[in-house]
């Protein structure tokens, strides 16, 4: 017999069924039946995955702010994400625009305010057919400082003729990704 004690310690630390039948010598079966019976809930196949990606819990943290400015750049990285961020990917914060001084807001407040590392964020670049990309990579790695190691295989798109986004848009448009359910979660609830 397997006692709740152990059953529910072995779980809380982030082992699965499948792991905990192997370490204890029991069918899988077994082990879900034994959280079952001792009313263990178990974890949404989404956490699973949190869990095993993040064993040592969030990669961030986050703390009211305590100074006018850090309240500042809250309420400016919230409006950033509001207005420019994408909200219908469900899995990660995402924020894209042609400005590097808003980009590196909003990577501030992410630093700053969420205690993100600037390593974890992804970058994706999309530009014109008639925009270098060597160029264009240079420019967002140099202005966000930022390596091009982090950055996702550049969209490239027939040029426009018409109107004249093709003038705002002289490097691209970056998208910043910073890929936690958890923090995007906490950010729309935040708006």
């Amino acid at each position: 017999m397997l006692s709740r004690f152990k059953l529910k310690n072995l779980y809380k630390k982030g082992k699965s069924s499948k792991e905990i039948s192997v370490l204890l010598g029991f069918s899988t079966g077994k082990i879900n039946y034994w959280l079952k019976k001792y009313k263990i809930k178990k974890r949404s196949i989404s956490d699973a995955v949190y869990l095993k990606y993040n064993p040592n819990g969030d990669p961030f943290s986050f703390k009211k702010p305590r100074t006018f400015s850090e309240a500042q750049l809250l309420g400016i990285g919230l409006g950033l994400y509001w207005g420019e961020g994408t909200k219908a990917d469900t899995s990660s914060v995402r924020l894209g625009n042609t400005d590097p001084k808003l980009i590196n807001k909003f990577i501030e407040f992410l630093i700053n305010i969420f205690h993100i590392n600037k390593n974890d964020m992804k970058f994706s670049l999309q530009i014109f057919n008639d925009i270098s990309e060597k160029l264009a990579l240079n420019f967002w790695t140099k202005k966000l400082n930022i390596n091009k190691s982090q950055f996702y295989k550049t969209t490239i798109s027939p040029s426009q003729s018409k109107g004249t986004y093709k003038r705002k848009a002289l490097f691209g448009v970056l998208t910043v990704y910073y890929h936690n359910k958890k923090l995007r979660n906490l950010l729309i609830d935040m708006l």
